[in-house]
C-alpha cells in the first residue's frame, strides 16, 4: 500500500513538472515565433484576379516582370489599369491580321480620356472638310473663328503659320506633336458638338462621348454652343461661312463617380468626384479609332473616316513626327522628342532614334495617363499596337494637382512599352511586314 501511494506521489510530481516544462517550452516557442515574425518580411499575397476582360498571354507577360508591375498586379483596381496589346501579322499581299490581348478591359470602367479625344476630333475635321466639297476650301485654307455666345473667344491670326493665318492643318499638327488644347478647341467648334458625336456613333464607337472644350471652364450650355467660323480665300474673299451651332444632342445616361474627395475653390470636399458630364472614351473605342486611321483597308467601311489618301498620310506624318523635327510650328528644346510619347519612353528626355517610330495620341489629366500607339521599327521589321491607361492618384483626391505621374504613371507606361517591344522582338512571324508606307518624309 505504501509503495502504491509513493508511486502515485512520484507520478503526480512527474506530471506536474512535465506540464510545467511543456508550458515553459510553449512560451519560449511562441516568443521565438513572435520574434521571427517581427524580422521576417510579410507573407506574399496572391495577385488579385483582374475584374475586366483579361487574356492569359498578356497577364503572363506582366507577371514575368514583378520589378515593374508587381504592385499594380496586386491591386489593379486601385490603379484602374487597362491594356490592349494587339499583335499584327501580315497575310498575302501584306494585308494585316490583328490579334488583340486584353488586361482588365471594361468599357464601363471609366477613365478620363484627356487629350486622346483630340485624335477622333482631328480626323472628323478632315472628314467634314471632305464632305463639304467646296472649291478652294481644304485643310490649308484660312479659317477665322469668331465669337457669338458666352465665354466664346475668337481667333483671327496664328503666328506659328508661314502666313500668320489660322487653318485646320496647323491645328492638327499642334494636336499630334505637342497635344495643344486650343487647337483641339478650335476643331471642336468647327465640328459642333452634335456632328462630332453623331459621326462617332455612326462609326460604331458607342462608348465615346466628346462634349466639352479642354483647359477652359464652360458650362454644359456653353459647350453646346460653338463659335461661328469663316473660310477665306487668298484675296480675303469669303469662301464659306458657318454660323454658330447649337447642339441638340441628348447626353448619355452615366454615373461616373471616382475617388474619395476633390478640391473645389481650395477646399477639400469629402465625396467622390463626378465625371459623368466629362468626356469619355473606352479603351476599345480608342484602339479601334487608331486602327481605322492607320489601317483603313482593314476595318469595315462604316468604321472608316471619309478622307482621302493625302489626308491619311498628313495625319500619319504628324502623329509620328517629333517636335524638334517641326519647322511650322517651331518648338524650343522644352518640347523634347518624347514629349508626346508615353509608352516606351515615359518622361524620358533627349533625342530619339529615327528608325523607330510611334504613331500615337496621349492624354493626361486628373491623375490619369492614357496612350494609344502603333509601333513600327523599320530596322528590326516589327510592328504592333498598344493602348493603355493608368490612374496615378494614390490619395484618391481629384482636382488638387497632387498626382503621382513621375513615381507611378510614367514608369508604368515606359516599362509596359519596352516589355511588349522585347516580346515582339522574339515573336516569330510567318511573313515579314512591308512597312514602307509608314516611312515618311518629315519637316527636318
Amino acid at each position: 500500500m505504501k509503495i502504491r501511494v509513493l508511486a502515485l506521489i512520484c507520478l503526480s510530481s512527474y506530471l506536474f513538472l512535465s506540464c510545467k516544462q511543456q508550458k515553459e517550452i510553449q512560451k519560449l516557442s511562441e516568443k521565438r515565433i513572435e520574434e521571427a515574425a517581427a524580422t521576417q518580411p510579410p507573407p506574399v499575397l496572391p495577385a488579385e484576379i483582374p475584374s475586366g476582360k483579361t487574356d492569359s498571354l498578356l497577364l503572363s507577360i506582366l507577371q514575368q516582370y514583378p520589378q515593374y508591375f508587381d504592385s499594380i498586379l496586386r491591386k489593379p483596381d486601385d490603379y484602374r489599369v487597362q491594356i490592349i496589346y494587339t499583335q499584327i501579322d501580315r497575310g498575302p499581299n501584306n494585308m494585316p491580321v490583328f490579334t488583340p490581348y486584353y488586361y482588365q478591359v471594361d468599357p464601363n470602367r471609366y477613365f478620363y480620356p484627356a487629350s486622346t479625344v483630340k485624335m477622333p476630333t482631328a480626323l472628323l475635321a478632315l472628314q467634314k472638310l471632305h464632305e463639304m466639297k467646296l472649291p478652294g476650301v481644304n485643310k490649308f485654307t484660312t479659317m477665322v473663328t469668331d465669337s457669338a455666345y458666352s465665354r466664346q473667344t475668337p481667333v483671327f491670326n496664328d503666328p506659328t503659320t508661314p502666313d500668320g493665318k489660322p487653318n485646320i492643318a496647323q491645328y492638327i499638327r499642334k494636336i499630334f506633336m505637342v497635344s495643344d488644347n486650343d487647337a483641339y478647341n478650335r476643331l471642336y467648334e468647327f465640328l459642333g458638338q452634335q456632328y462630332l458625336n453623331e459621326e462617332l456613333r455612326k462609326k460604331g464607337y458607342s462608348s465615346t462621348e466628346i462634349i466639352h472644350h479642354l483647359e477652359v471652364v464652360m458650362s454644359q450650355d456653353e459647350n453646346r454652343h460653338t463659335n461661328p467660323v469663316t473660310f477665306f480665300g487668298p484675296a480675303g474673299d469669303t469662301l464659306f461661312h458657318q454660323p454658330m451651332q447649337v447642339s441638340a444632342l441628348a447626353p448619355l445616361a452615366r454615373h461616373d463617380f471616382l475617388g474619395t474627395g476633390f478640391e473645389r475653390n481650395g477646399q477639400l470636399v469629402k465625396q467622390p468626384f463626378d465625371f459623368s458630364r466629362k468626356n469619355r472614351i473606352s479603351l476599345e473605342d480608342l484602339t479601334g479609332i487608331l486602327k481605322a486611321i492607320l489601317f483603313p483597308q482593314a476595318v469595315s467601311e462604316q468604321q472608316r473616316f471619309n478622307i482621302d489618301a493625302d489626308d491619311y498620310r498628313f495625319v500619319w506624318k504628324y502623329m509620328s513626327q517629333y517636335p524638334q523635327e517641326s519647322v511650322y510650328p517651331p518648338y524650343d528644346t522644352s518640347f523634347q522628342d518624347a514629349y508626346a510619347k508615353y509608352l516606351y519612353y515615359g518622361a524620358e528626355k533627349g533625342s530619339l532614334p529615327k528608325q523607330f517610330r510611334i504613331f500615337n495620341k496621349i492624354g493626361d489629366a486628373y491623375g490619369f495617363l492614357v496612350d494609344a500607339a502603333y509601333f513600327a521599327d523599320f530596322d528590326r521589321n516589327i510592328e504592333f499596337m498598344l493602348s493603355a491607361t493608368i490612374l496615378a492618384n494614390k490619395d484618391g483626391v481629384f482636382n488638387d494637382s497632387q498626382y503621382d505621374y513621375e513615381t507611378i504613371g510614367f514608369p508604368f507606361m515606359k516599362q509596359l512599352g519596352r516589355v511588349i517591344y522585347e516580346y515582339e522582338l522574339k515573336r516569330s512571324r510567318k511573313n515579314a511586314p512591308d512597312l514602307n508606307e509608314f516611312k515618311l518624309l518629315y519637316d527636318k
